[in-house]
């Protein structure tokens, strides 16, 4: 397709929505009317369906008879010629107790020669063609149904029944249903109504709601109707989506604080010096050393950058690629080793509990720097002469991580927030750090299928870090 038959398309679908009339651009009004239309379909095939095993069967069964007689008035003809076929003509007569039978047999001069038919009625030419006309018998006018058979010696012979009776119930039934289909064009039009006004209810509440949120009112809701069905689901779900982008909302403006907060005491350190080597360095080392002052200032700023960029990147899920098989007890040797010298400068037992090969499945070097935050983070709070135990272990579904410490543990207030981007304790507010590595374990937990658990050990505190990113992590090999 050309670029101009494309743009006449799209500005053909932009015209049409405005040449339909109002109401049938309403999604209330044509689901209603596909109901109606269904609804009328449906009675329609009933009516059919009625008429046929009625009416039809009444045609049937008439023809069916008429079909025997000819059959057997051919034979009689056939055998005994045309005296044969006069008697049994004014036999079948005599004995027709319902009065219904007509039996015409005329000559090649259109005469009678017998039957209960005065003469040929007309317009009766078609050998084997059925008619149904008025008849007069007996100076009563009546209704038949006829069919002509032309015997040999050019005699012809019509055979029917009066089917005055079965016309009039025909007749009963044909009102009778065209009542029937008023009725049903009425209900259906009620129905379409009812359908009209359940989806206009519904998509006004989700649209009012809508326009709420777009004019910044984020704790609208959708009402819900207490009914359980499929429109009180769809409520549900939007509410749902509403409450997590109130919080992520929230978490923007708690992160946008955050950033404000924490990030102007070091730009503001670093300007303070720069301007300060400005006014009074009066030697090479000394501006050299402001300015390395104020790199190190600018490093932790964008060390904070990096933090949030990742913990972006994470949560996003763009890591999932990266997964592969890897042995976790020889990368927690690594951490355990690459701490062990901080540790025991403060007099900190540093020690790993894990099996000597631990499957694991999952994205490495995340893995490896959320059990190092875990590690710093322990160690960090750790009094002199305390121990800190690194056990990991397998489960049914992944790898379990706990790393514990016998320092003062966090109050409640505090672990159920330590998750949060930026957010540091009290007794966090005096030691280096942003506050994001807690938060960057969590976005690694979620990634990997599992889940970051605080826990007060009384004393010390504990760091669960769940790891069930497959099924097959139990069984993966080291990398």
């Amino acid at each position: 397709m050309s670029v101009e038959q494309a743009t006449r398309q799209r500005s053909w679908t932009r015209y049409l929505p405005t040449r339909l009339p109002y109401a049938f651009r309403s999604t209330g009004v044509r689901f209603s009317a596909l109901f109606a239309a269904l609804l009328a379909a449906t009675a329609a095939v009933l009516a059919v369906f009625l008429w046929w095993s009625t009416a039809g069967l009444l045609d049937r069964q008439t023809e069916a008879a008429i079909h025997a007689d000819a059959l057997n008035l051919s034979e009689r003809f056939a055998t005994g010629g045309l005296p044969a076929l006069v008697l049994t003509i004014e036999d079948r007569l005599a004995q027709n107790v319902d009065d219904d039978q007509i039996y015409l047999l005329a000559d090649p001069s259109m005469r009678q020669v017998a039957g209960n038919l005065p003469q040929w009625p007309q317009g009766v030419s078609e050998n084997g063609g059925w008619y149904e006309l008025p008849i007069e018998r007996a100076g009563i006018r009546s209704l038949a149904r006829v069919e002509r058979f032309d015997l040999a010696g050019d005699y012809h012979l019509l055979i029917g029944r009066d089917v005055r009776v079965r016309a009039q119930l025909r007749g009963l039934l044909t009102e009778a249903l065209l009542w029937a289909g008023l009725l049903v064009a009425g209900m259906a039009s009620v129905g379409a109504l009812v359908v009209r006004g359940l989806f206009h209810s519904t998509i006004t509440k989700v649209s009012a709601t809508a326009s709420a949120i777009a004019g910044g009112n984020f704790a609208e809701r959708v009402p819900l109707s207490g009914r359980g069905d499929e429109f009180d689901q769809l409520s549900e779900t939007i509410n749902v989506m509403l409450d997590r982008i109130a919080r992520l909302m929230d978490g923007v403006r708690q992160v946008s604080n955050s950033i404000a907060h924490d990030l102007r005491t070091p730009i503001t350190r670093a300007r303070t010096r720069l301007e300060d080597a400005a006014l009074h360095a009066k030697t090479g080392p000394e501006l050299h050393a402001a300015i390395d002052r104020a790199i190190a200032d600018l490093d932790d700023i964008s060390a904070v950058f990096q933090a949030l960029l990742r913990i972006a990147e994470i949560e996003a899920g763009s890591r999932r690629s990266a997964f592969g098989r890897f042995d976790l007890r020889k990368l927690l040797d690594g951490v355990v080793e690459l701490y062990d010298a901080v540790a025991e400068e403060k007099s900190v037992a540093l020690t790993l509990e894990a099996p000597d090969l631990l499957p694991a499945y999952g994205d490495r070097d995340l893995v490896q720097q959320a059990a190092a935050n875990l590690v710093d983070n322990a160690v960090k709070f750790s009094p002199p002469g305390s121990a800190v135990r690194v056990v990991a272990s397998a489960t049914p579904t992944g790898v379990k991580i706990t790393v514990g410490d016998e320092g003062g543990g966090m109050p409640d207030a505090d672990r159920g927030r330590a998750t949060e981007r930026f957010f540091r304790g009290d007794a966090a507010r005096h030691t280096p750090g942003s506050g994001l590595g807690l938060s960057l374990v969590q976005a690694v937990a979620q990634l990997h299928g599992g889940s970051l658990t605080l826990e007060d050990t009384h004393p010390g505190f504990a760091a669960v870090l769940a790891l069930s990113p497959r099924e097959e992590a139990a069984a993966a090999g080291p990398a």
